[in-house]
């Protein structure tokens, strides 16, 4: 990893924006956990616009760690194989077959590109998954509806929720100067992989590696007030403001997102943001200047 300081001050004089020099010194040996994939890398100049922040954070001397999910390449692959999916509550059930091509997508076609395109970088990366060393063990989720006031289980398949969390090996990689790129295909406790939501799989790795921010990126501004103004973003907000928006304007996608702040915020980290890293520079923004972009949610 350089420290060169020739090389430091190429990197800053070539950002667009002014950078505050307190929080670059504060960067340095922090961890900080960035959850991108979906919506966040639809086209190849966003995603090679997120990678290149990736890299000045790695070579402004930050410990990243990236979590990734790919929902858009998931349903791509199944569909070009011809495997058809049945929802349960608008939840995918994966069956053994579709399992296969569901790690296949995640852990092989999207964290291979995101490691190569890193490497292109100078970014010493790293491709694992949460089955790598045991590192996520998932139990098996199931989707939980009520009729006439009695609960209902619906087998999911091979979906899973984060039991448990060992980080000695991101640990290790971190330590060594590398970035590690999670993909959240996890372990049961037979072996077996499931899929474990990349939002959620993000918030628990954030709150275990004792990040110093967990960060969302996705392709909208943050949480919105009024979801078709996009004007009334709420900036900032307690984590016990977040948890009574939910059902009036957290809703949809937006739950899961501030689901795993929220969660990271519970083990530790400082705060979780959610910004649109379809936006030039927003990532380097929020660790570099004090401007408030996107959503943070702070304890």
């Amino acid at each position: 990893m350089s420290t060169n300081k020739p090389d430091i001050n190429h990197l800053i004089s070539s950002l667009s924006f002014e950078v505050d020099e307190s929080l670059l010194q504060s960067l340095k040996e922090k961890v900080f956990l960035i959850k991108t994939g979906g919506n966040a890398l639809t086209d190849d100049e966003t995603k090679n616009e997120i990678i290149s922040q990736i890299a000045v954070l790695y070579q402004l001397g930050a410990k990243v760690v990236v979590v990734h999910g790919g929902g858009i390449e998931i349903k791509q692959l199944l569909d070009d194989v011809g495997v058809i999916s049945e929802f349960v509550g608008g939840h995918r059930k994966t069956d053994a077959t579709a399992m296969g091509y569901v790690e296949m997508a995640l852990s092989g076609m999207v964290n291979k590109e995101l490691v190569g395109l890193l490497n292109a970088k100078g970014v010493q990366a790293v491709g694992i998954s949460g089955r790598d060393a045991s590192m996520v063990r998932a139990k098996k989720r199931f989707h939980i509806t009520k009729k006439d006031e009695v609960e209902e289980k619906h087998d999911l398949g091979f979906v899973g929720d984060v039991d448990s969390v060992d980080t000695k090996l991101i640990h290790t990689l971190l330590d060594a100067g590398y970035v590690p790129v999670l993909s959240p295909v996890s372990s049961g406790e037979d072996g077996s992989s499931y899929n474990v939501n990349a939002d959620m799989f993000a918030g628990h790795m954030a709150g275990s590696v004792k990040a110093e921010k967990f960060i969302a990126l996705t392709n909208i501004d943050g949480l919105l007030e009024d979801v078709d103004d996009p004007a009334s973003i709420i900036h900032e907000l307690s984590a016990e403001e977040a948890k009574n928006l939910f059902g009036s304007v957290i809703q949809g996608g937006m739950i899961p997102k501030i689901e795993s702040c929220l969660i990271a915020l519970e083990k530790g980290v400082q705060s979780s943001h959610i910004i649109n890293g379809t936006k030039k520079e927003t990532l380097l923004r929020i660790l570099l200047t004090d401007k408030k972009l996107g959503t943070e949610i702070k304890n």
